[in-house]
């Protein structure tokens, strides 16, 4: 698969100009950003917070019962959500004073058996959001230094740090409109993210930069072993994703795994954007700067 995807996709970069290769990457991250922003407006969020950061109850019952019919049960608490995970439905419920909380725990364990329990506090998970935030503001700050240590000239280690930036923007605006919220796990996600994309765009503007040879036999070289590292790896998330969503299916004792299927999905979208941002929009760049007149002056 990944030895077709890399001829078309060498073949396209380089009938087409840099103009025409950065048009889409930056059309994403033009929407992404618009849609990043909407919901920034509407929620005081980029991205809608799951219930780890804005605080609630979660809690899961095993019953032949329908989600529509619990949720309509239930509608006198603050219910956001439920939904079937196999032989089990969960329901999520925004923040409740204690004495809510006490009479919804009472009522449940009186009408259905194996039920799970899970509360966040609002207190606590404004401490875990904020938390969140600045391990990911310091992961991205931590990549772009060494990016800039690395080939320590401005415009490759600037195009490997916007495309990194783009990648996560347009995962997070995927959540966005998949309807997925901000949980720990999606947090790790968006972390594990900025690795995959800053591998590839590494290798690329080493192979450009370091390496002899034309600059499109460069990125041809490059792009056969990146292309061949983000599809090995989204054929493994892919398998994850359909294992930890759809399994119950099969099998009806198992039960959806929320958190794996959250994570492999964001990283799924995520590494496609990356596959444009790295082999487009990073070409695009990397062409522009190297063929410059001073920068081949430089190499004369």
């Amino acid at each position: 698969m990944e030895v077709g995807l890399t001829e078309r996709l060498d073949s396209f970069v380089k009938n087409h100009s840099n103009r025409q290769l950065a048009a889409l990457p930056l059309a994403l991250f033009l929407v992404s950003a618009l849609i990043l922003g909407i919901t920034f407006a509407s929620t005081g969020a980029p991205v809608k917070l799951g219930m780890e950061f804005k605080g609630g109850t979660q809690i899961s019952v095993a019953t032949t019962q329908s989600a529509e019919t619990l949720e309509a049960q239930f509608s006198s608490y603050p219910i956001s959500d439920a939904r079937e995970t196999g032989s089990r439905v969960v329901m999520q419920f925004g923040p409740m004073s204690n004495e809510e909380q006490n009479r919804l725990a009472k009522e449940v364990t009186s009408s259905y058996t194996e039920v799970e329990i899970k509360q966040i506090g609002p207190v606590y998970g404004a401490s875990l959001q904020k938390q969140a935030v600045t391990a990911v503001f310091l992961s991205f700050a931590g990549m772009a230094i060494v990016v800039f240590l690395i080939f320590r000239t401005f415009v490759p280690s600037a195009a490997v740090v916007f495309s990194a930036m783009s990648d996560i923007m347009i995962a997070a605006a995927f959540m966005n409109v998949a309807g997925i919220e901000l949980s720990l796990g999606t947090v790790a996600a968006l972390l594990m993210l900025i690795g995959y994309s800053v591998d590839s765009d590494i290798l690329l503007t080493t192979r450009v930069l370091k390496r002899r040879g034309t600059v499109q036999e460069n990125i041809s070289n490059a792009m056969q072993t990146g292309i061949t590292m983000t599809t090995t790896t989204l054929a493994a998330l892919f398998v994850m994703y359909v294992v930890s969503t759809y399994s119950y299916l099969v099998i009806p004792s198992f039960s959806q795994i929320t958190l794996l299927s959250n994570i492999s999905i964001v990283l799924i979208f995520g590494l496609v954007a990356d596959i444009i941002n790295t082999w487009m929009l990073n070409t695009s760049i990397l062409r522009w700067h190297v063929n410059r007149p001073s920068q081949r002056g430089r190499k004369a």
